[in-house]
């Protein structure tokens, strides 16, 4: 093939196994997929973990996930001892893949000292897949979307 031919997914060559494969684990260090943190929150028990809602006030009314602590970003440098243990790990989201408040949040709280994730998605992909959540009124589940979530979630392939 020349460099003429050559398709843009191709353009630039793939990594080599051994330097994909670290920047792969690297990448599950700094993040957790909505299905997972719902599936360690189903589990019962102590998941091991805190899940944290970074957003506004207003944003938390229209949902949040059940058990979630709320913590809008910019509060975090005052409030963030009084609401979370430094030995637990915290899970970090807002509203989902376009809003990068879940980065500024775990950012804000890895300069704090703590251990922290963030959970792709946020909040849109948590109500997407049909994970029920809280809201000023209560407790809310909408059907899943077959495009975040197969109607066979175990054999997803994920």
């Amino acid at each position: 093939m020349t460099a003429a031919t050559v398709n843009p997914v191709l353009r630039v060559a793939p990594a080599a196994p051994a330097e994909a494969a670290a920047y792969f684990r690297a990448s599950l260090v700094f993040h957790a997929d909505v299905s997972d943190v719902a599936a360690a929150l189903a589990a019962g028990g102590d998941p091991g973990f805190v899940v944290l809602d970074s957003r506004s006030t207003e944003a938390w009314d229209q949902g949040h996930i059940p058990g979630a602590v709320h913590l809008p970003t910019a509060l975090i440098p005052e409030q963030a001892e009084q609401l979370l243990d430094r030995n637990v790990p915290v899970v970090t989201y807002c509203w989902g893949p376009g809003c990068n408040g879940a980065t500024r949040a775990a950012l804000a709280l890895a300069e704090l000292g703590y251990q922290v994730k963030e959970m792709l998605g946020g909040f849109e992909y948590w109500a997407r897949e049909g994970f029920a959540y809280e809201t000023w009124e209560g407790r809310e589940q909408r059907d899943a979307d077959p495009l975040t979530a197969p109607v066979d979630a175990a054999n997803c392939g994920c």
